[in-house]
């Protein structure tokens, strides 16, 4: 059978009033290694936020995530997955990309089976960043915004990966449509559902 793409899903969805949990337990973390393969131009800035943003989601589902590039031995880890980033992952001109409505990112289903394989479209994620932002409040930390909302669609492909499921959360990252205003806000972080799913898989495997 030919793999499936499992997408996050670009739109708005109606907020849900319900409370986002990203306590940080003092048990032991599980070890995650990320392989970051980027595929066009990126930013260091926007690279840096997005570990900094991704990891601090992941941490709060008791998940310590260790970046990596290609050729970097991470084999002594837990679990072990890579993200390929295609386009350009930085803030710059043209500030106001156009771009095709269509998923920030996917992740690698096969037989039915969720892989440790996910793809993030840049060019997309930026565009919808961008066209969120502030030309008088934002712009000036643009890569640090474009890292920002990075991170939350590798901690949403993340999510897919380590619950091996391609079902979605109802709030918070992991729900499947996020817009670009929710992928630059001060704070978006797993819901609780979303933290006891991740946990209860970790603790069966």
């Amino acid at each position: 059978m030919s793999p499936n793409r499992l997408p996050v899903l670009v739109g708005l969805i109606g907020a849900i009033a319900l409370p986002l949990i990203a306590r940080i337990d003092k048990k032991p973390l599980s070890e995650l290694a990320v392989i970051l393969n980027f595929k066009g131009l990126h930013s260091r800035a926007s690279v840096s936020e997005m570990e900094r943003e991704a990891g601090l989601i992941m941490r709060s589902s008791g998940v310590q995530v260790d970046w990596r590039l290609p050729g970097e031995q991470a084999f002594h880890y837990e679990t072990l997955v890579i993200m390929t980033f295609r386009g350009s992952c930085s803030f710059g001109p043209p500030l106001r990309r156009s771009y095709e409505p269509g998923p920030y990112a996917s992740t690698k289903i096969t037989d039915g089976e969720v892989q440790p394989f996910g793809d993030v479209d840049c060019d997309r994620v930026v565009a919808a960043a961008g066209d969120a932002m502030a030309v008088d409040t934002d712009y000036f930390r643009g890569d640090q915004l474009v890292g920002r909302a990075l991170g939350r669609v590798v901690a949403h492909e993340l999510v897919h990966m380590l619950t091996r499921s391609n079902r979605h959360g109802v709030e918070g990252v992991a729900k499947a449509s996020l817009s670009g205003r929710e992928l630059i806000a001060d704070s978006l972080a797993l819901s609780s559902p979303d933290i006891e799913r991740i946990r209860k898989e970790l603790k069966e495997h």
